[in-house]
């Protein structure tokens, strides 16, 4: 996870739930590139072709809501995302973002799609192209420390690591 993290902006209303995020009927592969290529299909069929590596989506209330399916911040990660910024999450979506290594900000931002803005994780601030600073719920230090290391595998992997080093030692 790059801090802070600039790019792009998608805008997306409220309740965007896992089934606009990722459609069910794509669920059965483990392929992160059939996830990519279906992201946000159910709400935009064509944003998998115009996302770019490093977007930023911008959303409203309650983002992520449906069901538990870890697919969704997959396929969003896949597809470019570097970030999603939401007034607020649903609570499992938020979790198994952060599993994931999909960096969320909950904020209310006003720009407009196309902008460029720049997120501070650790300072919990989103900057427009504009000069507009939004302040943001910041990520308690665990979490953030999970995103730097690419998700909650990579994490206990590195917490192995390094406990076994301390054995060694």
């Amino acid at each position: 996870m790059k801090n802070p993290i600039k790019g792009r902006v998608w805008i997306f209303g409220d309740d965007i739930d896992t089934d606009v995020i990722i459609p069910g009927k794509y669920l059965r592969t483990k392929d992160m590139q059939v996830f990519a290529a279906h992201a946000l299909e159910g709400i935009d069929p064509g944003f998998s072709k115009k996302v770019r590596e490093g977007d930023i989506i911008v959303a409203g209330n309650n983002f992520g809501c449906g069901s538990s399916r870890e697919q969704a911040p997959l396929a969003l990660k896949y597809a470019g995302v570097s970030c999603v910024v939401a007034k607020s999450f649903a609570r499992i979506f938020f979790r198994n973002a952060i599993n994931v290594g999909l960096p969320l900000m909950e904020a209310s931002v006003e720009c407009a799609e196309g902008d460029e803005i720049e997120i501070d994780l650790i300072e919990g601030k989103v900057r427009t192209a504009a000069g507009k600073t939004f302040k943001g719920n910041k990520l308690p230090d665990f979490l953030l420390e999970i995103l730097q290391d690419g998700g909650l595998v990579a994490h206990r992997k590195k917490i192995q690591g390094q406990q076994k080093e301390n054995l060694n030692s």
